[in-house]
């Protein structure tokens, strides 16, 4: 589970931004115990504030550090490819990232400073009685390993100006940093726009369409407490979050063309969407339903895996194209320990304030921009350095304009983009 994450010089973020996942109110389920901290951490938090004010770019940040421990071995040659902010001093400064997880029970925190050209540092601690245990440093390209680690010892062979240390590390069979350095790669990302070389592109990983091939998995546990039979196909999964969405769903089926027998049959079926109305049913493609459909359907698949696997997930822009009912009902499905027994998180982004009627103060952040442009993150819980009572209507005081974070438009600008006239002029 990630407890924190910090960030500087990434994007619209200059000075250091940090998220946080502990609970300021840990009565309550949905905050997660662990023996080996004094915290509970919580499985949600929403990223409310205007258009352009970096909300994105919060997430974009640990979504690039997760992509950093994957690819960097692999993918990363002469350069780095950061992003860091555009304006003063940013494009000569490093950029600077720390994340802190649970991993199988034990508290992991990692450091990381780059450039564009070189990793300047790097550090891994563990806390398995609760004080700091040095796993590995690097100051450029001198690494020191913790003692004990003999299976990490190629790591200095793999070790470039370009490659993470940790990326190297996990080539090799050493469950103490090989299982955080996965747990950090695999970071599910959802509707993040990133960069690879030239190109962007949507992340949508974990395809719903596998859950209905007949390779799918047969014995997986149902997401929903009320339903019969305790262990469902990942199939019938898929379908009651289907149904659940009240889109007029009945089944879904798998349509397998004729072709070339050379083909591989995964490479000709597709899937279409069964809907009854009355007495009668039909067969939908997917590009004949509604972006809203489709957008729930992609969302099944990663949800159902980050749910079994306690995977954290990031989100951004929930609200687009989902009805606030289903955003509703994705956030209760991580909040609730019955469906999220294994501590999966959703990081997400929107603007919809309906869903701050299902939130808690310490689920939800901040962001603005400060009078040089760049993204200050702020966590509600503490806004202004006081309180916020847990009894608050959040909405109706976001909306009020009480936290900050809600678009200001200028008058004058819309007046003349509209072709009026301006008063005074």
């Amino acid at each position: 589970m990630l407890l924190r994450f910090e960030v500087s010089n990434h994007r619209s973020i200059m000075q250091p931004v940090e998220l946080s996942m502990i609970a300021v109110d840990e009565d309550r389920p949905a905050a997660r115990r662990f023996e080996l901290i004094a915290e509970s951490v919580l499985t949600i938090a929403g990223i409310y504030g205007p258009n352009a004010s970096g909300k994105s770019n919060v997430l974009e940040s640990l979504a690039w550090l997760s992509s950093a421990v994957r690819a960097s071995l692999r993918q990363w040659a002469e350069t780095i490819p950061r992003e860091p902010f555009k304006f003063g001093h940013g494009p000569y400064e490093p950029s600077s990232y720390v994340v802190e997880m649970m991993v199988n029970g034990v508290r992991y925190s990692y450091e990381l400073v780059v450039d564009d050209s070189s990793v300047i540092s790097e550090a891994l601690y563990s806390y398995p009685e609760r004080r700091p245990r040095s796993l590995l440093r690097r100051e450029g390209m001198d690494i020191h390993l913790r003692r004990g680690l003999g299976a990490l010892s190629g790591t200095r062979e793999l070790l470039t100006p370009t490659t993470l240390a940790l990326s190297a590390a996990m080539r090799f069979d050493e469950p103490e940093v090989g299982d955080f350095g996965r747990a950090l790669a695999s970071i599910g990302i959802l509707g993040i726009r990133r960069r690879f070389g030239a190109r962007r592109r949507f992340l949508f990983g974990n395809a719903t369409e596998k859950m209905f091939y007949p390779a799918a998995d047969a014995d997986q546990l149902s997401l929903f407490s009320d339903i019969e039979n305790d262990r469902l196909s990942s199939r019938e999964a898929a379908l009651d979050l289907l149904r659940y969405a009240d889109l007029g769903i009945d089944e879904v089926q798998v349509v397998e063309e004729a072709g070339d027998p050379s083909v591989p049959s995964e490479g000709r079926r597709y899937l279409r969407l069964m809907h009854r109305v009355a007495d009668q049913q039909l067969p939908f493609d997917m590009l004949e339903e509604s972006e809203g459909t489709q957008t729930w359907f992609r969302l099944i698949g990663p949800t159902v895996h980050a749910l079994r696997t306690g995977q954290t997930l990031l989100f951004d822009e929930i609200d687009a194209s989902l009805h606030p009912r289903l955003s509703a009902r994705l956030l209760e499905l991580f909040q609730d320990p019955e469906t999220n027994p294994r501590g999966a998180q959703l990081v997400f982004t929107t603007h919809d304030t309906s869903l701050l009627n299902h939130l808690n103060r310490d689920e939800v952040w901040l962001t603005e921009k400060g009078n040089d442009g760049a993204t200050i993150l702020t966590a509600l819980a503490e806004y202004g350095g006081d309180k916020v009572r847990r009894s608050l209507n959040l909405e109706k005081a976001y909306l009020q304009g009480r936290f900050g974070a809600v678009p200001e438009f200028d008058q004058a600008i819309l007046r003349r983009a509209l072709g009026l006239a301006v008063k005074g002029q």
